[in-house]
């Protein structure tokens, strides 16, 4: 199979990592509540309780940090795309492959050089 040209790669995965960007930014918008910090007053809420939220704040705070990194790799593909050097291995400077890419739009390296 040829190598598809820098436009039918743009065609084909910029649309999806605009849109998992957006969808990352959302979640994250939509879970800040989550990961302010715990008021630890000890009149209003039992020691339980307040452990149980310390727990549910270090989670959404590692899942948002989680969800950063993702947004961080979907940005170096876009720039990458944009650059005319999407699909190309880190390595090695051969093709990733479209099935490679289908599963990871924003993997950087061919099978060969991953390892």
């Amino acid at each position: 199979m040829d190598e598809p040209t820098d436009s039918e790669l743009r065609d084909r995965y910029l649309p999806r990592l605009r849109e998992e960007l957006a969808a990352l930014r959302s979640a994250s918008a939509d879970t800040a509540e989550a990961r302010k910090p715990v008021e630890l007053d000890q009149q209003s809420v039992g020691r339980l309780s307040r452990m149980d939220a310390l727990q549910q704040q270090a989670m959404s705070a590692a899942q948002d940090a989680r969800r950063q990194g993702r947004g961080r790799a979907i940005g170096a593909a876009i720039r990458r795309i944009e650059a005319g050097e999407f699909g190309y291995c880190d390595g090695c400077g051969d093709f990733i492959g479209l099935k490679r890419l289908d599963l990871d739009p924003t993997i950087m390296r061919c099978r060969e050089c991953a390892g």
